[in-house]
């Protein structure tokens, strides 16, 4: 908080002209700082000065516009381009402000003032000096009066230039129109996209074909009338031509490397500006086309030039259908060899994704090699897990559909194992020629970078680092490539990857359930029993699969009820073994809910005594498997949890064939024998002990009760939907100890 006196002394030396430059820098730098301040009364309306108006309006556009200060620079810069500037003055100190006010508030500037900076722009992209600058005199005591005649700027390989200057002709010094040259294309993209597209049409427009337009379109560019184009249509023609010299220059072999770096920068701004241009204006179209198809045949190969592809391909998706050009070699070269080549490469990686997510409508609508190449997009987010997560998020939904559902769940699972895979990839590409031999077939490997080239392994590392999708192709191949690559588990990037695999698999089943059929749920559910044994060997990773999985099982059910009675065989097997109840508690606890749920005529027709009765012995088999007693020293400990819903679970199916009620009664009353035994008591802590007990004879007394017994664990189809059922189902705990009190009243209780 600095005091009025001095804020006000602060402008009064900023708008000095007797005030050293520094000085005013420092004041405007300031008065900056402690913006937005309510005290200011700068006012850029009288300044001539272009380097003060600089910096006063750059104090001012901090201000939050309020008093619609940006309206009042943007006036004011543009009023000051209008004119001759004086002897001294110099617009390469506005150009910058412009940029900020089209940026923080393009309706400030009226047609009007468009129409103006557009013609100076067009003239300061096409008719700059070729003539290399000045030198600037240093005023030293030695200093040479008589300076040489300036040569020619040069083209970046050392060529002179035969054309008109743009931001990649070479000198040693540069004249002011040159400098304005390059400040009006960095600044070109966002002018074009805030004023560009307005006024595209003449009244005539509507009644020519699209070839005439572009015939029109070759003749205006060529002819000596073009300063006699509205200034938007003449700035839209010079910026064309701009960009098509960028992209003839950007051929040339540059003698410095920051020359190379440049020269693939303005490659990819001119494609984009072209893109732009095209879309304000359809004439363009049929001239960049031919000239975008060459330059891509150039660069193709060049992955140095990768991502110059992105905005090629982003112009013939815009564009292709118009121009009636073929683009499926372009977008298949981008998604076949880039991910495979450069998923390491985190820029791109990041700029490939966004660039799928901003077009994946229109991938999807327009071309099936998006949707097939998921393998390939994968490896992003395998190799640079946690800064592409939220990209994919929004990808993942348009990648999905009925045919690449179960390949992309298997990929989600097998994701940790890609990036083991992809580090081993890199690892052999960058050994000598003379270690990159095959191994010997006879000899087992003894380190992951011997199996990758081995002959027992190399086809299987092709599968997992596919290009394209191969749904036919077994994933079970992958089993002992997971035990191989088991080393790499611990790796950090591994270990990232892996903790990103919970949040698609979350989405991936909601996307699903979007459009799955009864036959891709059961499709789905088989796999998700299969591949909770097939997971790549990192504890936490495997503990919140089987959380995701679990929890997406009951959705599934829920969405296709039926499907306890098709899979009944899959589901039985599952169901029957004991070491799922202790290695994945958390599916095998779900698996049992649902068919204590869901084996019901009530969700299925087909459903048969018989089938229940089956379902009973497997499920009483394993109740007594973890509940018998032991000695002392060999009784395992099994999740409380489990216990409990596989009493719940018999108790359902016993109500729907009440020939089994006796024999669940029976084994609900042993239980009070099973929790006070001092072989269970030593594994078991007391709180648990007493919820087993109070449910299990909740149980017992609600089988009391057959006819009660069935309508709360059976309802009729009509009411199973309903609310009241819900709350049943909401409420059934408090239920089931109304059930007790009143078969089992306390002394005093009053029903």
């Amino acid at each position: 908080r600095l005091d009025g006196k001095f804020v006000e002394l602060l402008q009064t030396v900023l708008c000095s002209s007797k005030c050293p430059e520094q000085i005013q820098v420092l004041c405007a730098a300031i008065l900056r700082e402690m913006s937005p301040c309510n005290d200011l009364s700068l006012s850029c309306d009288e300044i001539q000065d272009t380097k003060l108006l600089s910096l006063v309006s750059s104090v001012l556009l901090v201000q939050g516009n309020k008093k619609a200060e940006v309206s009042a620079v943007g006036q004011r810069i543009v009023k000051v381009l209008e004119r001759r500037l004086p002897e001294g003055q110099s617009a390469q100190y506005l150009l910058p402000v412009l940029s900020n006010v089209i940026t923080i508030s393009p309706e400030s500037l009226s047609e009007e003032h468009t129409n103006v900076v557009s013609k100076k722009m067009a003239d300061w992209l096409r008719y700059a000096s070729i003539q290399q600058g000045v030198a600037q005199p240093s005023g030293g005591f030695f200093s040479n009066p008589r300076t040489r005649q300036p040569g020619p700027v040069t083209e970046v390989d050392g060529a002179i230039a035969t054309d008109f200057f743009t931001v990649l002709s070479v000198g040693q010094y540069y004249t002011q129109d040159q400098w304005l040259n390059v400040q009006a294309f960095s600044m070109l993209r966002n002018w074009l996209l805030c004023y560009g597209g307005k006024g595209l049409k003449t009244p005539n427009s509507d009644d020519k074909s699209g070839m005439d337009r572009s015939v029109m379109s070759v003749v205006s560019t060529t002819s000596t009338s073009s300063r006699l184009l509205p200034p938007k249509e003449r700035l839209r023609e010079k910026a064309f031509e701009y960009c098509q010299r960028l992209i003839e220059q950007s051929n040339r072999r540059p003698l410095k490397k920051d020359d190379g770096d440049l020269q693939k920068a303005c490659l990819i701004e001119a494609v984009t500006i072209m893109d732009i241009i095209c879309k304000q204006d359809s004439s363009y179209v049929y001239r960049a086309v031919s000239f975008l198809k060459v330059l891509h045949g150039r660069i193709c190969a060049d992955a140095t030039y990768a991502r110059a592809l992105l905005p090629i391909a982003q112009f013939f998706l815009n564009h292709s259908k118009m121009s009636a050009v073929d683009s499926n070699a372009i977008y298949k070269h981008l998604f076949t060899d880039i991910p495979a080549q450069l998923f390491h490469n985190p820029s791109l990686a990041f700029e490939f994704v966004q660039f799928c997510k901003d077009n994946s409508q229109l991938f999807t609508e327009t071309s099936s090699i998006f949707r097939q190449s998921f393998p390939n997009l994968f490896k992003f987010l395998a190799w640079n897990s946690p800064p592409l997560i939220s990209e994919f998020v929004d990808l993942l939904p348009f990648l999905l559909d009925a045919g690449t559902a179960v390949e992309i769940f298997h990929l989600l699972l097998d994701l940790p194992c890609l990036t083991a895979a992809l580090d081993i990839q890199l690892r052999s590409a960058a050994l000598p020629t003379s270690e990159r031999a095959a191994s010997d077939p006879g000899v087992q490997p003894a380190t992951c970078l011997e199996a990758f080239r081995h002959p027992l392994y190399k086809s299987v590392f092709q599968y997992l680092l596919r290009t394209k999708s191969a749904p036919e192709d077994a994933p079970e191949r992958l089993i002992p490539l997971r035990q191989l690559l088991g080393s790499l588990a611990s790796s950090p990037r591994v270990m990232q990857c892996a903790e990103t695999v919970p949040v698609l698999l979350e989405l991936f089943f909601r996307v699903v359930a979007e459009f799955a059929d009864g036959q891709l749920i059961n499709q789905l559910v088989v796999l998700l029993l299969q591949r909770s044994d097939q997971l790549y060997e990192i504890p936490a990773f495997k503990d919140d699969v089987y959380r995701v999985l679990s929890s997406q099982l009951v959705m599934l059910c829920k969405l296709h009820p039926a499907l306890i009675v098709e899979l009944s065989k899959e589901i039985l097997e599952f169901s029957g073994t004991v070491s799922n109840i202790q290695n994945k508690e958390a599916i095998f606890t779900h698996v049992v809910w649902a068919i204590g749920e869901y084996m019901s005529v009530s969700y299925d027709k087909r459903c048969t005594v018989e089938q229940i009765n089956r379902f009973f012995e497997t499920l009483e088999a394993m109740l007594f498997e973890i509940t018998q007693l032991r000695p002392l020293a060999s009784t395992p400990s099994y999740a409380p949890r489990a216990i409990s819903v596989l009493m719940a679970t018999l108790t359902k199916l016993a109500a729907r064939s009440q020939d089994l009620i006796p024999r669940v009664s029976m084994f609900l009353s042993k239980m009070r024998t099973f929790v006070q035994s001092p072989a269970v008591t030593s594994v078991y802590c007391e709180e648990d002990l007493e919820e087993i007990l109070i449910r299990a004879t909740e149980l017992m007394n609600l089988l009391k009760m057959p006819s009660v017994a069935q309508f709360v664990f059976t309802p009729p189809v009509d009411v199973a939907s309903t609310r009241f059922q819900r709350e049943v189902n909401d409420s059934l705990p408090f239920a089931l100890r109304i059930v007790t009190r009143l078969l089992e009243p306390a002394p005093g209780f009053m029903p």
